[in-house]
């Protein structure tokens, strides 16, 4: 019969060592769960998406729940090195990996990516988001009215640009952006979906936002990794001797800070007005906006 306490006492110094003191999906510190079928450690927050999973991963607590002694055996026998070894053996440079912070979809994509779907275990599979060219319908907040409304999108490694469509494609793309200063985030709570997906750019010296959500969480991902190889493709053009470690945090990043303040105008004599600002750390940019969107 298996000793309780024994095993409790086994996982509880496993989950110390230094490679699995950190969840096997997001590195958020000092997790107390783990699948039992996968050998690894995880967070309370990545064990969600893992019980989704119930075919791949068993979940159990590795303080609450009873282990018997074969699987405690089994946990010994692996933990997160080698599964991260066999499951992110062949992870673009590109491709986000999900920190404790980011959002839900994020998170939940990464784990079935890896688990689920396999995609980073071979070296030369085809994956969408690593084609050249990547189309597909998102829904986009009109300017004007501030619904979202589905419109045909394109994406280019040939010419490293993201168009947009309106209904009537023949007359050509609503919009033609260069890759060259575009930045994608996701926000789900600013725009009020959970697959909410912002993408910033420049023109003629302006910045400009464009608001975006797919109702698949596997789709809308896809493109976040699409426009990610895009900027990466993009990157190692315009500085061919820059190592992908130099050219990683420009990929793509999130903002260091957002929120509203009040601010008057350059005489000092308007009234404050409430807007919202955004801090730009990597580019060094204060920027704000009249409202969040």
């Amino acid at each position: 019969m298996a000793n309780r306490e024994k095993n409790k006492k086994t996982l509880l110094e496993l989950v110390k060592l230094p490679e699995n003191s950190c969840c096997a999906d997001c590195g958020a510190a000092d997790p107390d769960w783990a699948s039992c079928t996968l050998g690894i450690f995880v967070c309370l927050n990545c064990s969600g998406t893992h019980r989704n999973l119930p075919t791949i991963s068993r979940i159990k607590s590795i303080r609450l729940d009873f282990w018997d002694d074969d699987l405690v055996q089994y946990m010994k026998s692996n933990g997160n090195r080698p599964a991260k070894y066999f499951y992110e053996k062949f992870v673009p440079v590109f491709y986000y990996q999900p920190q404790p912070y980011d959002c839900e979809v994020l998170r939940e994509q990464w784990i079935r990516a890896k688990y689920e779907r396999t995609e980073f275990t071979e070296e030369k599979r085809e994956r969408p988001y690593t084609a050249g060219v990547y189309e597909g319908m998102l829904w986009k907040k009109g300017k004007d009215n501030g619904q979202f409304l589905e419109r045909k999108f394109v994406l280019s490694v040939h010419d490293f640009t993201l168009k947009y469509y309106k209904e009537d494609e023949s007359k050509g793309p609503k919009a033609t952006i260069s890759v060259k200063n575009l930045n994608a985030t996701f926000q789900p709570e600013k725009i009020g979906h959970a697959h909410g997906l912002q993408i910033t750019y420049s023109v003629d010296d302006h910045t400009r936002n464009l608001f975006v959500y797919h109702k698949n969480g596997l789709e809308i991902v896809n493109w976040f990794n699409a426009i990610r190889a895009i900027r990466y493709a993009y990157l190692k053009t315009a500085f061919p001797t820059a190592s992908d470690a130099d050219l990683k945090p420009w990929i793509t990043r999130s903002y260091l800070k957002e929120g509203y303040m009040e601010k008057t105008g350059p005489l000092q004599r308007e009234p404050f007005k409430k807007r919202w600002f955004i801090l730009d750390s990597l580019d060094r940019k204060l920027l704000y906006f009249k409202t969040q969107l």
